[in-house]
């Protein structure tokens, strides 16, 4: 029988392969930030999605910024004159404390789910400056894994029982687009999700100097060492007790409803003050995503529930509030936390190129 006899039952698999890329290009799927580009004033993080796929030896022009971004945030601790643009043993390390801090898949390199979470607005207090609380056992109520986490010495307000904690809003540093009763409100729901949660009330002063908490909306250089960076980017920080110093980026586009605010670049102001109160209790970043404690926020998107995780950190400081009860809400997923292996076995394209010109030859 003639070799080429069986060609004709063979079109559909060259159709097939005729589809696929000669050269695909690899870039980010979904980008959450590909739309909001041209909104962007500073947009120093999206300039990362380049670095997409780098690992260890390789040499890419921009490494040397993401390594700026990890020694902001505690994972690299280098002289600035050692900073360069290779994929050292150091950028290793510092990617594989990122990733297990942050619950994503450990890979030690730049994949797609850790450069996805990179260019993402985020809190500007470190990761690392913590202890965390890694109890894998599962709670008696709900199944969860304990992924909360305090800062150094674990600090506290030590205020006597009934405990509270006064707050106001600095005189000359606010914002004017959004009416101040509306600020007010979102930060007395804020407030009130976790004094649900612990023995701790707090009451607003009109005495900015004398507060235990003091908020205010800055711009770049504001004097505590952590300056903002324009939209995005860093959205906000706050200092671990006792402190009380409470910093939003001014430069953002905040936003009390986004109904009324249609910006790409609108942040939720409610989502990121209730995390922000978690700091100035004591709670560092969380590993558990949808906990209101994780440090990145998407723009436009609201994440102003507490989770377990939360409450079960901020109870641990302060003990329970005699009238909370768990509900529902409280659940999250925590199946992508501390998740260590070589990331998720998907079928490339080319797999199938090869697999399929095999099956031809051997049709033949």
């Amino acid at each position: 029988m003639s070799p080429f006899s069986n060609w004709s039952s063979l079109w559909p698999l060259l159709l097939l392969l005729g589809s696929l890329p000669l050269f695909p290009a690899r870039t980010l799927k979904n980008d959450p930030l590909t739309e909001l580009a041209s909104d962007i004033q500073n947009n120093t993080w999206h300039a990362f999605v380049k670095l997409l796929d780098a690992g260890k030896g390789s040499e890419v022009t921009g490494m040397s910024e993401l390594k700026k971004y990890f020694q902001k945030f505690g994972y690299l601790s280098i002289p600035d004159q050692n900073i360069t643009d290779f994929f050292d043993d150091n950028l290793e390390s510092a990617v594989l404390s990122y990733q297990r801090n942050l619950g994503l898949t450990v890979t030690g390199k730049l994949d797609e789910e850790t450069m996805k979470e990179i260019i993402l607005p985020r809190c500007g207090m470190s990761d690392s400056a913590h202890d965390h609380d890694h109890d894998h056992s599962s709670s008696s109520l709900l199944h969860t894994t304990k992924n909360y986490a305090y800062f150094y010495g674990r600090p506290r307000w030590m205020k006597s029982s009934p405990m509270t904690l006064s707050y106001a809003f600095s005189p000359n540093a606010m914002i004017d687009y959004i009416d101040a009763s509306e600020i007010r409100a979102v930060f007395q729901r804020a407030f009130s999700r976790w004094s649900f949660a612990i023995p701790v009330n707090f009451t607003e002063t009109d005495d900015y100097y004398t507060a235990d908490i003091k908020i205010g909306f800055y711009n770049g250089d504001h004097g505590d060492g952590e300056p903002f960076d324009g939209v995005l980017g860093v959205l906000a920080h706050a200092f671990s007790p006792e402190n009380g110093r409470f910093h939003l980026d001014g430069a953002e586009i905040w936003a009390v409803d986004f109904d009324q605010e249609r910006s790409k670049v609108a942040v939720d102001l409610e989502s990121v003050v209730t995390h922000e109160i978690g700091h100035v209790l004591g709670l560092a970043h969380s590993s558990v995503k949808d906990a209101v404690m994780y440090p990145s926020l998407s723009p436009r998107t609201k994440k102003r529930d507490l989770k377990l995780d939360d409450v079960e950190g901020v109870q641990a400081l302060y003990g329970s509030n005699p009238n909370f009860k768990y509900t529902s809400s409280l659940e999250h997923d925590t199946s992508s936390s501390n998740n260590i292996g070589i990331g998720k076995r998907t079928t490339s394209k080319w797999t199938l190129f090869f697999g399929m010109v095999t099956l031809m030859f051997m049709m033949i």
